[in-house]
């Protein structure tokens, strides 16, 4: 019997957060977690973070797969992150919640008490959890700036970022967007930005959506410049050079003062509908997997002969390194036709940029020594059609390694190039040493698909053999 399987997506939020900062609020993020067997739960996705707010609406939505047939347990945690860190031990937790993906769904909104562990409440903590089911695949592509908004700052003009809304079913408004804070600027430009068009309208062209532009406060308390309410319809008249112009209104000043305007102009310079390529989309369109392996042959692992190596050649022929690979290996041998798979010491050669995708896997046991360089070549490797995965193996500081992930911001090179796109993914191997195997690799390959995808979109290359429902 095939499985019945569809893509969710869940919005959080919550409320009467614990405060954990002194002098100012938490800074909740909150991430989705997984049972995997065996008491040992693999991260799916997290959420951004948000500072200074006990009461957060997130606007990265959460995404997991459902299947009807299983039990899926799932678990939500909420942290206050106050450093760079992708590891979330060194932060406060501020509660939690365990329940299973069945409960969600059929539930329009599960509302639960946030705990800090079983039968201890996290305060008057709560988190709302609802879930929409993904059945389209188009995104929309929004480009906008803003003219003459009103400067809020007393010393300055004013920090704006701009919130998009959705009226949901039930009535209330629901954030799907939040753009970044421009600084200092009263005709901000905001970057390009895409969003999956069932988070942004349902799908519904004529479904009303509501705007602010808002003067960002470190302190939280943020200022409203103004708003407006337009739908997908009218944004879409921004196309080819037309542009839309909405005026920026402040309720409470449009009826205290009679001679009032608007409080600024937001442009939409430009609004497009575009399909999404999924991974399986180049995947079934013909496009290879190759898997490399790079390995750490430095001094410092020791005398393979010796118990004490991490490159040791046990009576069991088992060490971290031939688990690391057998782990991501026995998933990425599958999208490989030869099975071959090049074995490298650092140093390797980056392979050509062609019409295939390259996964690179590096296992080391300790510290960068050289990170500039290392920084330098993930900005040159972020245009080519690879992804690299990190394993740390034994108990040496990876902090650098965490870095150069790039969760915590866009990582850069010395000269300050940003990379062109995310592909590093490193996790330290003892996390994993009392897990399953399979426990592993879903980890470090949770991003690839994702990573793959915004290699060719990029490159604005479709997938070279629609299957058939994409003909259409």
């Amino acid at each position: 019997m095939a499985q019945c399987v569809t893509k969710i997506e869940l919005s959080i939020s919550c409320e009467n957060l614990l405060d954990k900062d002194v002098g100012s609020k938490s800074d909740p993020l909150c991430v989705l977690l997984q049972n995997i067997g065996d008491d040992q739960w693999a991260e799916l996705d997290r959420t951004e973070r948000v500072k200074n707010c006990q009461k957060p609406e997130f606007s990265k939505k959460l995404f997991i797969d459902y299947y009807f047939e299983k039990v899926q347990k799932i678990k939500f945690g909420v942290y206050d992150i106050d450093n760079k860190s992708f590891d979330l031990n060194d932060d406060d937790y501020l509660g939690g919640t365990e329940c299973s993906l069945g409960q969600i769904v059929s539930s329009k909104r599960l509302t639960r008490p946030l705990e800090l562990k079983k039968g201890k409440p996290a305060g008057k903590g709560t988190i709302m959890i609802s879930a929409a089911e993904i059945k389209d695949t188009r995104v929309v592509n929004l480009e906008i700036e803003a003219r003459s908004l009103d400067k809020k700052d007393f010393l300055g003009k004013s920090d704006p970022f701009l919130e998009f809304y959705k009226q949901s079913d039930s009535g209330p408004w629901q954030l799907v967007y939040r753009s970044e804070v421009i600084k200092n600027n009263t005709n901000p430009c905001w970057r390009r930005f895409s969003v999956p068009l069932h988070t942004f309208c349902g799908g519904d062209f004529s479904k009303p959506i509501k705007v602010h532009c808002t003067d960002y406060d470190s302190d939280g308390s943020h200022d409203l410049i103004g708003s407006f309410e337009t739908n997908l319809s009218q944004l879409q008249k921004a196309y080819d050079g037309s542009l839309v112009e909405f005026e920026c209104i402040h309720p409470e000043k449009k009826q205290k003062k009679k001679k009032y305007k608007n409080s600024g102009i937001v442009i939409i310079k430009s609004c497009k509908i575009e399909t999404e390529y999924s991974f399986l989309d180049y995947i079934m369109g013909g496009c290879q997997i190759n898997f490399t392996v790079g390995i750490d042959f430095t001094g410092s692992n020791g005398d393979p002969k010796s118990p004490d190596s991490l490159h040791f050649i046990s009576p069991n022929g088992i060490n971290e390194y031939l688990i690391a690979i057998w782990s991501v290996g026995n998933v990425v041998q599958d999208y490989d036709t030869d099975k071959l798979f090049p074995a490298f010491g650092f140093g390797a050669q980056v392979p050509p940029n062609f019409q295939q995708y390259f996964i690179l896997l590096i296992i080391t046991d300790g510290e960068i020594t050289d990170l500039d360089e290392t920084r330098q070549a993930i900005v040159s490797a972020s245009k080519l059609p690879m992804s690299v995965i990190i394993v740390g193996v034994g108990n040496a500081d990876f902090k650098a390694m965490e870095f150069l992930d790039g969760d915590n911001g866009v990582l850069r090179s010395l000269t300050n190039e940003p990379v062109a796109r995310d592909i590093v993914q490193f996790v330290p191997f003892r996390q994993f040493k009392n897990a399953p195997q399979e426990a592993l690799s879903q980890t470090v390959l949770a991003e690839v698909p994702k990573q793959l995808v915004s290699y060719y979109k990029m490159q604005g290359w479709a997938p070279v053999k629609l299957p058939e429902a994409k003909k259409e």
